[in-house]
């Protein structure tokens, strides 16, 4: 099976906590079935409704299918790899291992450093990437498509200057000084 009939699933998870939650289907609509069980939804289907939370997309899936579909054209035609690859990368770059929390000692909060779950950290990753190609298209004559493509090209790469790698490093920045 191809996703889009086009991309190989093939695909390396080189995070050994991500690796369970990473989910390479190309069913894009799996409806409630697995309400209960989300590390079983597939991670196209993921992006393609964390896309559909932004304000342009809300609840028109297809719309967001069309977007995740030219944006993975598009970093194949720049890149010549699998973009389904670019993706997992993307993940792999921007899953926060550790946050801040607070807790509460009598009337007083502390800031605490804590580890993040792999099922949280695969969340926050596809949030900030959708987040960062919403914030990059706003006010912007590129279409969500080229700005969703250029932001998953370079978290791929683990370059700063990707919203979604800027965040994650300043989430760690927090808990580091929160430790």
């Amino acid at each position: 099976m191809k996703l889009f009939d086009r991309y190989d699933l093939d695909v390396e998870v080189k995070d050994p906590g991500l690796v369970r939650y990473v989910v390479l289907e190309p069913s894009i609509h799996t409806g409630a079935r697995y309400a209960d069980a989300p590390e079983k939804v597939g991670i196209i289907e993921r992006l393609i409704n964390d896309l559909m939370r932004t304000e342009h997309y809300t609840g028109k899936k297809i719309g967001a299918y069309k977007v995740v579909k030219g944006a993975f054209a598009l970093i194949q035609q720049k890149t010549k790899q699998n973009p389904l690859q670019a993706l997992v990368d993307a993940l792999q770059h921007t899953a926060p291992k550790e946050e801040a929390t607070r807790l509460r000692f009598g009337g007083i909060s502390v800031p605490k450093a804590v580890d993040t779950s792999p099922q949280r950290r695969l969340n926050t990753a596809l949030a900030l990437i959708t987040e960062g190609a919403v914030r990059a298209s706003h006010k912007n004559k590129k279409s969500i498509v080229a700005c969703l493509a250029d932001e998953i090209i370079t978290a791929s790469k683990g370059d700063v200057s990707s919203y979604a790698v800027s965040k994650k490093e300043q989430i760690e920045r927090v808990a580091r000084s929160a430790r």
